[in-house]
Parts: structure tokens; sequence; C-alpha cells
């Protein structure tokens, strides 16, 4: 097994529309398609957003990039492919954790929703987690402490300051600062109606790509805390560049990242040096 150090992730969900149903209907009982629409026309007209909130959401795609200590990129999966079982994905999220050594996770925004999902969907289908939870460690370094980078790294707890700010763009907005294509053809609002439409193929290529802009916003964030130089980072993402332009000639979702790469416009190599610490004072 290659030494991996963190698992930079994505997820996609749908409604149970089954649950929605029962629970917000009981009295009526209709069909799932229709409780979810009704779901989500009601959420439209009370908070002008239709997204159903993640505790009546399953996971249908799942990408994981497989990072070492160095900060190379060495794979990236998709779980349950081409199944996609909620409940395999969900199995093969906490055992693949624990398989691999428990990497760190990496994410964005996954502190407020990916991971209290994939915990959901472990408590929902019976997954046994108890590395995850280990409840008899000090409080503060259990993995779900939310200050505990050694088991959770969510990129927009580091840019807002653990919620003291809010991150208006989102990951589109972060990998857009730094040259890379963020959204593409697909946004999270659509995952939804492209399920229903069988376009599962297009919505796990969606989650490739989320994960590749996570990771170079990763790469951008050691930067800023210190672990790596531009200089290294820049030959990391030239690195990830040309695994990604090889991946391409197989694989639609690497194809598609490629054809909208973006290189980050360097002020530093416009003829100006940096400025040293006597300069700034």
């Amino acid at each position: 097994m290659p030494s991996v150090q963190y698992f930079i992730f994505d997820i996609e969900t749908v409604a149970d529309g089954e649950l929605i149903s029962a629970l917000r209907y009981p009295d009526e009982r209709p069909k799932p398609m229709v409780a979810i629409e009704r779901y989500r026309a009601e959420l439209m007209e009370k908070y002008d957003n239709d997204f159903i909130p993640y505790t009546y959401q399953v996971p249908i795609s799942v990408a994981i990039a497989k990072v070492g200590a160095d900060f190379a990129i060495q794979d990236l999966v998709v779980l349950d492919e081409p199944h996609f079982r909620p409940h395999i994905i969900t199995q093969h999220f906490w055992l693949g954790w624990e398989k691999y050594g428990q990497p760190t996770w990496v994410s964005f925004n996954g502190r407020s929703f990916d991971l209290p999902l994939m915990e959901l969907s472990a408590f929902r289908f019976g997954q046994s987690v108890p590395a995850w939870f280990n409840l008899h460690a000090k409080n503060w370094e259990q993995s779900r402490n939310r200050y505990n980078l050694n088991s959770h790294i969510d990129l927009q707890d580091l840019l807002t300051n653990f919620g003291a700010t809010r991150f208006q763009g989102g990951l589109n907005l972060a990998a857009n600062l730094i040259g890379k294509p963020g959204k593409i053809q697909v946004h999270g609002h659509m995952v939804q109606d492209m399920y229903h439409e069988g376009q599962i193929r297009e919505i796990n290529d969606y989650c490739r790509c989320d994960v590749l802009d996570t990771y170079f916003v990763f790469l951008r964030s050691r930067v800023l805390v210190g672990e790596i130089t531009l200089e290294q980072e820049q030959d990391l993402v030239d690195h990830a560049r040309a695994w990604i332009e090889e991946k391409a000639r197989t694989q639609a979702a690497f194809r598609l990242y490629a054809s909208n790469w973006g290189d980050w416009e360097n002020p530093w190599e416009q003829g100006e040096s940096k400025p040293s610490t006597e300069d700034t004072t």
C-alpha cells in the first residue's frame, strides 16, 4: 500500500423520496418523486433555495484523491463505480480511511455537510466507525474535534478563521483565485435533477473535477500556512497537470478539466521582487 497522508474528497447526494414522503407528508404519502418536488417547492418559496437538508439525503457519488506526505497527487477514485450504491459507498468511505492508516481528510465545507452526511449514512446503514469517533481519547484529540487538523482540514474553515466570516463564492471562487477551472458545466443544485435523468456518469465527473479544484486550493493553503514554498507549490501544480493530461487520454472528467485549465498569473514574475521584511516595516 503506497503511503497516503491526505484524502481530498467531495461528495454528491440526492434526496430520499420515500423518507420525505413518510416524514413530511405522512397523511398523504405521495410517491417519492412527487414528495421530493413538493418539498423543493416549499423550500424555494420559503428560503429562495430548493436544496433539501442533508438529513434527508444519501450519497450517490464520492470522489477521493490520494495525496502523499510530499503533497503530490497519487490517484483519484470514485467509490463503488459503476454501481454507486449508497450503502456500499458509505462502507468503502470509512473502511478505506482505516485501510490507508487514517489519512487526514481534506474538504471544502466538509465540516458542515460532507462529513456529517457520511456519519449519518453510517448510522443509517449500520456501519461501525470506532476509529473515527475514538471516544476514549482526550476531547481535543478526538477526530471529530473541530480544531483537530490532523484528522480533517476544512479549507473553508481555514479561510474563514473557523467560521468567523462567511466565504462568499465557495470552492468556485477559491479555485478561480488561483487560475483553476472551478464550476465548468455543473453546479451542486443541478445534481438532483441530473440523477432523475439518469446522468450518474456526469455527476461523478463533476465530483472528480471538484476534488481536483480542492486539491489545488489545498496546495495554495499549504503555501499560506508555510508548509511549502510558492516555488514548491508550482512544481506540484506542474506535476499534477501532467498527471491530469495523462488521465485525460482515457477519462472524460480529466479531459474536461484539462480543456478548461488555467494558469495562475504570478505577479512576482512581472519584473518585481518579493518585498523583504525591511521593505514592509
